[in-house]
């Protein structure tokens, strides 16, 4: 459970209320409810037992202290659900509970129906984040700032392209979210080993039934050792997390008094230190960041979950379930605070252009380069910049003086189209476009998702 306080102020999706003991019973119970309707439907139920079981199908008109007595008495995760449902079942439909089924094909089905909500609210979630990057993007469209490489100066750019890499990024995994669906939502119900055996040859005809009522797929082999689906969510997740945390990196790294770029939303009285009253601590990043790594560390896990052997290992099943709750969780966590973080941010454009210029132009040594090479070729101009910055480097000379001072340059250029080439602002590309064109794009992403609703 978060137990950060900064939660106090972040929404909650929602997410950990699903994977609650009494979220997931009520799944199961939808499962069983479906797998009734489906055996009625083939005649291997009768239709009147298969309507009672339906109608007792909810949590709230079992009795939950005898499904924990049974749970305590038995050490089985369903039984004593499937006996509490099968004794309030009028007449004898109770005895049509179940019919052919084995656990896990009622509570991974279950909790596939659990975790299809979750994915509903992430999309959501995502969208609200696409929306304020669209604005951020916009926002800083035409913001220079140093573009870094390798933690250095490298060339000009601007914030808004910054976002709209973010962007980028973000919106392939929207498309990651929607085509993983008819692969990750999908019914198991293969029986004891996923041999159909309990069917009577019915059992690809009752695995549609209950696919088609709960709006879900079929398992084309619904063995119970298949679980590359539940590994893949998981890592689709730790995807997605990555992206979150690199961003939350770069607005903490920006919001660093050595940059003060950026500004994530520190409302007033949030208190940074207990001793340090000055401090205004990046809190919604670094909770980003941590979650994040939670996700990621999870990854592992799925996939080992996926190391079942023979036809069936509760095992990997628990640790599988386990994996899929909690990076479900901090998911949502994450997505809660990057909305917060990103429509909240502060946007520093004075101090970025200063920022352009702690090199005193040299940032602006690609521009100076090729236009020098226009004249003597690339290779001949690299080496004439090359040295101008690197002796500006080391010593206490001025880089725009070095290159006026230089014979080759000199011979080439004026010292005021030397002047012109260093304005950093005028050598940022594409990137106001980008940011533009990316702002569009996160907008309807973000329209298709709450379209779909």
């Amino acid at each position: 459970m978060d137990e950060n306080p900064t939660s106090l102020r972040v929404k909650d999706p929602g997410i950990r209320a699903l994977f609650t003991l009494d979220s997931r019973w009520q799944a199961w119970l939808d499962v069983e409810a479906a797998l009734a309707l489906a055996e009625a439907d083939l005649g291997m139920v009768p239709e009147a037992a298969a309507a009672e079981i339906v109608k007792k199908c909810k949590l709230e008109l079992l009795d939950r202290d005898n499904i924990i007595e049974g749970l305590t008495r038995t050490a089985h995760p369903l039984v004593p659900l499937v006996w509490e449902l099968s004794r309030i079942c009028d007449g004898d439909a109770g005895n049509y509970v179940h019919w052919g089924a084995t656990t896990q094909n009622i509570t991974q089905t279950g909790n596939l129906l659990v975790l299809r909500k979750a994915h509903g609210i992430f999309l959501r979630q995502i969208a609200t984040v696409l929306t304020a990057m669209a604005d951020l993007a916009e926002r800083g469209a035409d913001m220079a700032l140093p573009g870094r490489t390798h933690g250095q100066h490298a060339v000009p750019a601007t914030f808004g392209y910054k976002v709209a890499v973010w962007i980028d990024e973000m919106a392939r995994h929207v498309e990651r979210m929607k085509q993983v669906e008819p692969r990750i939502f999908t019914v198991l119900l293969g029986g004891a080993a996923g041999t159909l055996a309990s069917f009577d040859g019915k059992g690809y005809a009752v695995q549609d039934g209950v696919a088609k009522r709960l709006g879900m797929t079929a398992m084309p082999m619904p063995s119970r050792v298949v679980a590359d689906h539940q590994a893949e969510y998981v890592c689709l997740l730790a995807l997605i997390a990555a992206t979150c945390s690199k961003i939350a990196r770069e607005i903490y790294t920006q919001m660093k008094q050595e940059f003060g770029e950026v500004e994530e939303p520190v409302p007033p009285g949030t208190v940074g230190s207990s001793t340090m009253p000055q401090k205004r601590n990046p809190k919604l990043s670094q909770d980003i960041i941590a979650s994040a790594m939670q996700v990621r560390a999870l990854a592992p896990q799925a996939l080992e979950s996926m190391q079942t052997e023979h036809e069936a290992d509760r095992t990997t099943s628990i640790t599988m379930n386990h994996a899929l709750a909690e990076a479900s969780g901090h998911m949502g966590d994450i997505l809660s605070r990057m909305a917060m973080m990103l429509e909240g941010l502060t946007l520093n454009p004075e101090r970025m252009r200063k920022n352009l210029d702690l090199t005193d132009g040299m940032i602006m040594a690609e521009a100076l380069m090729l236009t020098l090479g226009e004249t003597i070729g690339r290779q001949e101009a690299h080496d004439v910049i090359y040295d101008a910055a690197q002796a500006a480097a080391t010593s206490d000379k001025n880089f725009t003086e070095l290159l006026e001072a230089d014979p080759q340059v000199q011979k080439h250029m004026t010292s005021a189209q030397i002047r012109e080439l260093l304005d950093p602002t005028a050598y940022t590309g594409d990137c106001a476009a980008m940011a533009r064109a990316q702002a569009t794009r996160a907008r309807e992403v973000a329209a298709e998702i709450n379209a779909a609703k």
